[in-house]
């Protein structure tokens, strides 16, 4: 699968972590930066990752701040794009089983390496359950709200 990932200078560390996990796990990524720990604005990195994401450059972003909630604001203005902050598997197994999220973010400052394996592990081989109506028809809901409000690109 190919991942748009990036991130700001309080979580580069973490980023690259993450992107060698993906890549050992035989994923192609797309690094927006940052690339390195020089301070920088979030959204010169976030928002061309998720354009990626929306125009199917990429199937998945994942993106990583401090906290994970810069990302995801910058990432949900976005037509196309579903994204949640997930600080522990359990978390991220839900945004996927349940939301169909295509944006994984995360918070450097908050969550470890170690955790942050095993959030990126379960968020990305957890599949939604398209097959369970009320599932489907709560995320059909969400698309349709982003439709009526957001443009396409």
């Amino acid at each position: 699968m190919k991942i748009a990932m990036a991130c700001d200078h309080s979580a580069f560390s973490l980023k690259e972590e993450v992107k060698v996990l993906l890549e050992n796990a035989g994923h192609s990524i797309i690094d927006f930066g940052a690339n390195n720990e020089e301070a920088c604005d979030l959204s010169d990195h976030i928002y061309p990752a998720a354009l990626a994401v929306a125009s199917g450059e990429a199937e998945r972003g994942i993106f990583i701040d401090g906290v994970g909630y810069g990302s995801a604001l910058i990432a949900n203005k976005i037509s196309g794009l579903y994204a949640a902050v997930c600080q522990d598997p359990f978390c991220a197994q839900l945004a996927r089983s349940h939301s169909n999220t295509n944006v994984l973010c995360i918070g450097a400052k908050i969550i470890g390496s170690a955790i942050a394996a095993e959030i990126v592990k379960t968020w990305m081989t957890t599949e939604f359950l398209s097959g369970e109506e009320k599932y489907k028809r709560r995320v059909d809901k969400v698309v349709e709200i982003s439709n009526r409000h957001l443009k396409a690109l």
